[in-house]
């Protein structure tokens, strides 16, 4: 891969403004294994977060009603032709086949997906997309200038700890753009991540959230102008590189165009009680998704966040900022559909939750223009003060999650 850089950038200023706001006591859910250091996550006075509340409450939620309203919904939009009458964005994962597929065959609708590239396919990752769409789908794939795009992710890992960010841009920005270019109003992802994981409670009983509530929700307070701008300013763009328009395709259209052409972007989870484990057999059985001959680094999973090489590195980076890793979103999400118990959890977190992705490393390094003594400079750099101290030259957690205190 060419070289991006004469020389290695340098000066940049820490951006993420979820990071001044994490709590100094750190506190860990007494029914999973999700600290009180996630973004926007909640406690109640018995010591449980606002994620296992949420799975509480949708044992509780009238399902039979919510598929009315989703019913009454994809009738307003349904096409009699067999155009396209909603967009699903789609990787070939499990989670994004569960819900193209449910929308086509059980719902009778004609979803046309689409596909922000990973940046590094993975071939697990590249079989299962293929096979999604051999499957009876219809695509459009996006790739972003590779440039641009690999300059605009080194600056994401050098201010925002997440070299991932320009995937998230894409990711939820690029389905809404081919909503308004075709004219097709209804857009569906598949769960709402604040809710199901913990964060905000802000859309607890809304089916859709608005593009104004990204910025804060997914994009760590800075979108891409802003991260683009350091660029310019600490040297990785050169000059005159960006124009004007340059950076549209991470854009959404702005507010007053979604509200004026009625575009809503929907979680399927409000409809339908999202069970990750059923979405990945739904996923077998109609698509032939496959799963990893191997556990992902980082956790005791298989199946999940598979198609890109750098995906580790966003789990791992979150392991520094927040002292939780791959193994506690998946432990956690587990106990909270009750597959494990939280002991088990523990366990679980213990053994996996924090280790490095070695596996593409290399590849990583390279994808950014980056040498190994830099990547390990940022990487201290991002490791909260409150969490973590180094022993005899080594790195520890100030506080681990633990069992439960027997009565």
């Amino acid at each position: 891969m060419r070289k991006l850089f004469k020389e290695q950038p340098s000066g940049f200023p820490i951006a993420d403004n979820q990071l001044p706001n994490l709590p100094r006591d750190v506190k860990f859910c007494k029914r999973c294994v999700t600290s009180n250091q996630r973004p926007r996550i909640t406690f109640d006075k018995e010591g449980i977060c606002s994620a296992c509340r949420y799975a509480d409450l949708k044992e509780t939620l009238d399902w039979d009603t919510r598929e009315k309203e989703l019913v009454e919904l994809l009738n307003r939009h349904r096409s009699t032709d067999g155009s396209y009458d909603c967009i699903v964005p789609s990787s070939g994962g499990k989670d994004s086949t569960y819900v193209a597929y449910m929308l086509k065959h059980q719902y009778g609708m004609h979803p046309l997906t689409v596909t922000w590239t990973p940046f590094m396919y993975t071939d697990i990752g590249r079989r299962n997309y293929d096979q999604f769409i051999h499957s009876g789908y219809n695509n459009l794939f996006c790739m972003p200038d590779g440039v641009i795009h690999r300059k605009l992710s080194r600056t994401a890992l050098e201010c925002n700890g997440d070299a991932w960010d320009p995937f998230a841009w894409g990711q939820k920005s690029f389905a809404m753009q081919i909503a308004q270019k075709f004219n097709i109003p209804l857009v569906f992802y598949g769960e709402n991540g604040e809710l199901e994981y913990g964060g905000s409670l802000h859309a607890l009983d809304k089916a859709y959230e608005d593009v104004r509530d990204w910025n804060e929700l997914y994009f760590r307070g800075n979108g891409v102008d802003d991260l683009a701008k350091i660029g310019e300013e600490c040297g990785v763009f050169n000059k005159n590189e960006l124009l004007p328009h340059s950076l549209d395709i991470y854009k959404a259209p702005p507010p007053e165009t979604v509200e004026k052409l009625g575009l809503e972007m929907h979680w399927f989870s409000y409809y339908k009680k999202w069970i990750p484990q059923e979405n990945y057999y739904c996923a077998v059985e109609n698509a032939e998704f496959e799963t990893n001959p191997e556990r992902s680094e980082g956790t005791y999973t298989k199946y999940a966040s598979l198609d890109d090489k750098t995906d580790g590195f966003h789990f791992w980076f979150g392991y520094l900022k927040f002292g939780m890793g791959r193994t506690t979103r998946d432990a956690s999400m587990e106990v909270r559909s009750r597959h494990i118990t939280r002991e088990e959890a523990v366990a679980l977190v213990h053994r996996y939750d924090g280790e490095f992705p070695k596996r593409y490393f290399p590849e990583f390094l390279d994808y950014l223009d980056m040498n190994e003594e830099k990547f390990w400079e940022i990487a201290d750099h991002f490791r909260t003060p409150h969490l973590w101290d180094k022993v005899d030259g080594n790195w520890k957690l100030k506080t681990i999650v633990e069992n439960l205190p027997e009565d």
